[in-house]
């Protein structure tokens, strides 16, 4: 059974998965930072540029966005029923391409969404095909096909398929009186609702029709340049994507927000909106499960076992790896049974830390070595097991020869250090600094460059703490040799908030 935490100010949304209590999974909004990808906007031509088929659109932001004629599928008319993309229109299903000039005017109001944010100068970059994003489906009002994830064995997606296609002439039909209409509108099953019951692949359907209504009034009643549709925020993805049977209650501490989600959940989703309820406690709602302490933890690299090993998670741009340690547990009567039950504990471990820190990509674990097979069997199900819990698409390959285990785990949004953290100042995100010593024979090095150059009355260096008491303690003769070699005299200067690895040589 699970319970999620909501901890809500003007300025930033958390919220906390927890599952028999622990602390599973952790996410993180803030207010200033929420992009613009997937918004839908009813934007104005404002200037058509035919040598680079592409035309500016003003949405109501400072700078006009951006749309090039690959990204023009059936241009839909406010008030009109979007018809799906022909031949002739498509390029990308082998069609001719029409010029922009042909499909754009000055002055035309047109459906666009948000596919990339706004960069520098540069201003957002838009699409005409509508699409919006649910639980387990994505939805292409412009269009009629159905079709399921790439990811999903071959041998499923005909019958996932007919599924689908029973439930959305079902749903239509319910709409019309009755007639199932030609255009249902297109569906994309995502990967994650490769299991999912009739009912919840029905109430996904149900939410996205509804939303599309929803924009397709705006669009008729609401003037150019007006937002029609915001991707769900944080809170709203509570009760879309993360409440489930297991979920017992949604406790929120904020009374204004409490009733927003309660108002936009009994509209779209129900059954997750019962679950809802204000926290009205005077301890920090996160204070509940200590979710603070578990997001210091989940930042460090080193993750305490309960049997005294321990895991030390690093994260780099190519992949992440989890190395498991014994530490000192010798609480087994034999070695082979101190590796075995340490890598049983590091399994589940690892599954949570991979929740807790939304790591993404391949990821490598370094186990224990195991001298026995079935020790090693017995570990691989229960990492599959425990990895089975998750939410995300995960993989898990067998060890290798090298006795790692590979793993895939989707990437759905950033990973906790790199939203909540940034490269450090002093080491540049390497994780080490030089040590004071290195630094200082850098500095006398580039003191004796300069001085075949450069002909100052004075050369001054100023470094860290550290590296200033070097050269006044145990580097002094070496300072003092080279000031009579250049004749030049050389000045310090401490300055305590420049890195240990930092330093500037000043010409005076």
């Amino acid at each position: 059974m699970q319970d999620i935490l909501i901890n809500w100010s003007p300025q930033e949304t958390r919220v906390a998965l927890v599952e028999h209590g622990a602390v599973q999974e952790l996410h993180v909004e803030r207010t200033l930072e929420r992009g613009l990808v997937g918004n839908i906007y009813l934007g104005k031509v404002s200037r058509v540029l035919p040598g680079m088929q592409s035309a500016f659109i003003d949405i109501g932001l400072e700078r006009t966005a951006f749309l090039h004629v690959a990204d023009i599928v059936a241009p839909f008319t406010p008030g009109s029923r979007p018809s799906a993309p022909t031949p002739e229109r498509d390029h990308r299903n082998g069609g001719p391409m029409v010029p922009i000039e042909k499909q754009v005017f000055e002055g035309q109001s047109l459906l666009v969404q948000v596919i990339k944010d706004p960069i520098g100068t540069k201003g957002a970059r838009l699409s005409t095909q509508i699409s919006i994003a649910g639980r387990l489906l994505v939805f292409l009002p412009q269009d009629n096909h159905i079709g399921v994830s790439q990811k999903i064995p071959s041998e499923q997606r005909e019958s996932l398929r007919t599924r689908m296609l029973t439930l959305i002439e079902a749903a239509a039909a319910a709409d019309s009186g009755g007639v199932v209409p030609t255009n249902t509108g297109g569906f994309i099953l995502r990967t994650n609702g490769e299991d999912s019951s009739d009912a919840e692949l029905a109430e996904d359907i149900g939410y996205l029709r509804k939303t599309w209504s929803r924009i397709r009034d705006a669009s008729s009643k609401l003037p150019a340049m007006s937002l029609l549709h915001q991707d769900l925020s944080l809170l709203q993805r509570v009760l879309r994507d993360m409440t489930s049977e297991d979920t017992q209650t949604i406790r929120i501490d904020s009374r204004e927000q409490f009733e927003v989600l309660l108002k936009f959940g009994l509209e779209f989703m129900p059954q997750a909106a019962g679950k809802l309820q204000h926290y009205k406690g005077e301890r920090p709602i996160f204070d509940l499960y200590s979710v603070d302490e578990e997001i210091a933890k989940a930042l460090g690299r080193r993750v305490e076992l309960k049997s005294g090993g321990y895991l030390v998670v690093d994260q780099t741009e190519a992949l992440t790896t989890v190395d498991v340690n014994t530490g000192g547990f010798v609480g087994a009567r034999n070695f082979d049974d101190t590796i075995f039950k340490t890598n049983l504990e590091a399994a589940q471990a690892i599954a949570r830390q991979l929740r807790l820190r939304n790591l993404g990509g391949i990821i490598i674990v370094d186990f224990i070595d195991m001298g026995r097979d079935d020790h090693r069997e017995q570990v691989l199900a229960e990492f599959r097991k425990q990895l089975a819990r998750d939410r995300v698409k995960t993989t898990a390959g067998g060890f290798s020869q090298l006795g790692l285990v590979e793993m895939t785990r989707k990437r759905t949004r950033e990973s906790l250090a790199h939203m909540l953290c940034e490269p450090c100042a002093a080491c540049g995100g390497q994780g080490i600094v030089k040590t004071a010593r290195s630094v200082a024979y850098d500095v006398m090095r580039e003191i004796l460059r300069e001085a075949r150059q450069f002909t100052p009355r004075e050369f001054r260096i100023v470094s860290s703490p550290q590296v200033i008491e070097l050269f006044l303690d145990e580097e002094s003769q070496h300072l003092a040799g080279l000031s009579d070699f250049i004749g030049k005299p050389i000045s310090l200067q401490s300055e305590p908030a420049i890195g240990q690895g930092q330093y500037d040589i000043v010409l005076l």
